[in-house]
C-alpha cells in the first residue's frame, strides 16, 4: 500500500490519483480525517476504479509500505518528528522542495542539510529516504485526462529503495524515471524546481524536463 502525508494539497493528490489510476491501493493522510476522507472520495471522483481510503496521518504512515512526505516544507521537521517511529524501516519518498515565494518571485531555501530529501533522511534516520517526484507539476498531475511527458529523476543512498520508487514512477503514463544517483543530488532537483516554477509564472505553463542523450 501507498501511503500519502499531507495528501489532501495538490501535489500529494495528483500522485495519489495517478499511482490509484495504475492499479496501486492508496491511503491518503491527513492531520484531519475528515479532510483524509474528502481527498479519497475526490480520488474516486476521478478514477472510479480507485483502491484509496483516508486517515490521519500518523495511522496512513503506519498502513504503508512506501510513504510519500508530500506536506508543504515549513511542515516537514513537524511531521516528521511525530511520524518518525512510524517510518522506520519503511521507504520514505520525499517530494518537498525547499522554496519560498514571495512577491511574485520564487526562490530556493538553503537548507543546513543541502536539501529537504537529506533533512529527512537526517530526522529520521531509521527510514530509506528516496527523494522523487520534485519537478512534476501539481497542476498537471491533477489534470488526469492529461498524459505525462516527463522524466523523473529519483535519488537515494539505498539502491533498492531508489528501484523500487522508479518502478512506481514509470507506472503513471508517459514517465520515464532516471536513476539520479546519491540523495546529495536531490538540492540540485531542488533548485530545478524554482527555475520551472518562474518558467510556468512568466509563461503560464506547465513545464516539466526531460533529459535526452540517454
Amino acid at each position: 500500500m501507498l501511503s500519502f502525508i499531507g495528501g489532501t494539497g495538490p501535489e500529494g493528490l495528483g500522485l495519489a490519483a495517478r499511482l490509484a489510476m495504475a492499479g496501486e491501493e492508496v491511503v491518503i493522510g491527513s492531520r484531519s480525517r475528515d479532510r483524509a476522507l474528502e481527498a479519497a472520495a475526490r480520488v474516486r471522483e476521478m478514477a472510479p476504479k480507485a483502491r484509496v481510503q483516508g486517515a490521519e496521518n500518523l495511522e496512513a504512515a503506519l498502513s504503508g509500505d512506501v510513504v510519500f512526505l508530500t506536506v508543504p516544507f515549513e511542515a516537514q521537521v513537524p511531521v516528521l518528528n511525530l511520524l518518525r517511529g512510524a517510518l522506520e524501516g519503511k521507504i520514505l519518498v520525499d517530494v518537498i522542495n525547499a522554496i519560498a515565494y514571495k512577491d511574485g518571485v520564487y526562490t530556493a531555501i538553503r537548507v543546513e542539510e543541502g536539501s529537504a530529501a537529506e533533512r529527512a533522511q537526517k530526522i529520521a534516520p531509521g527510514a530509506l529516504v528516496v527523494s522523487a517526484f520534485k519537478n512534476m507539476s501539481s497542476e498537471r498531475l491533477l489534470d488526469i485526462g492529461r498524459r505525462i511527458e516527463c522524466d523523473v529523476l529519483v535519488c537515494s543512498d539505498h539502491e533498492g529503495p531508489k528501484r523500487r520508487v522508479m518502478a512506481l514512477a514509470e507506472e503513471i503514463e508517459g514517465v520515464r524515471a532516471l536513476d539520479g544517483g546519491r540523495l546529495g543530488n536531490s538540492r540540485y532537483l531542488e533548485d530545478i524546481t524554482v527555475l520551472l516554477l518562474d518558467l510556468n509564472r512568466r509563461f503560464k505553463a506547465q513545464s516539466c524536463i526531460r533529459i535526452v542523450g540517454l
